[in-house]
């Protein structure tokens, strides 16, 4: 695209790196509401506590406060293997663009090397088949 600038890095368009990193933030704290609110209203957590709980669960930390209900102790395991699923995600969704121009080079560098096995150069024959 004219005028669009890239990465560093990755040499990838900087709207796409955006995108896939707002995407990634939606994500988690779409997450990460879901927990406060289930720690609040499930487990009988303050606002803060709920909040602490669900942000150590999805960094992968752990609960800090210990739960007695039953239906504490079930939303808390079926958070924690949501938010197994959503690290999953979120590194999916920031990689794929990297993974993306790795691949796309290395297609670039196969078309051409094989181009030069078989004569070719920008487009061109240099030798004529018999």
């Amino acid at each position: 695209m004219p005028g669009s600038k890239t990465h560093w890095f990755i040499g990838h368009q900087t709207h796409q790196w955006e995108v896939q990193l707002g995407r990634a933030v939606l994500l988690v704290a779409v997450s990460l509401s879901v927990g406060i609110l289930g720690y609040h209203a499930i487990a009988g957590l303050g606002w803060v506590d709920a909040f602490l709980n669900a942000a150590m669960i999805l960094g992968g930390m752990g609960p800090v406060d210990p739960l007695t209900g039953t239906g504490a102790k079930l939303f808390a395991g079926a958070y924690a293997l949501f938010s197994g699923l959503v690290l999953v995600g979120v590194a999916g969704l920031l990689l794929a663009p990297v993974f993306h121009h790795v691949l796309r080079e290395h297609g670039r560098e196969r078309a051409r090397l094989g181009s030069m096995r078989t004569g070719e150069v920008e487009g061109e024959r240099l030798t004529e088949e018999p």
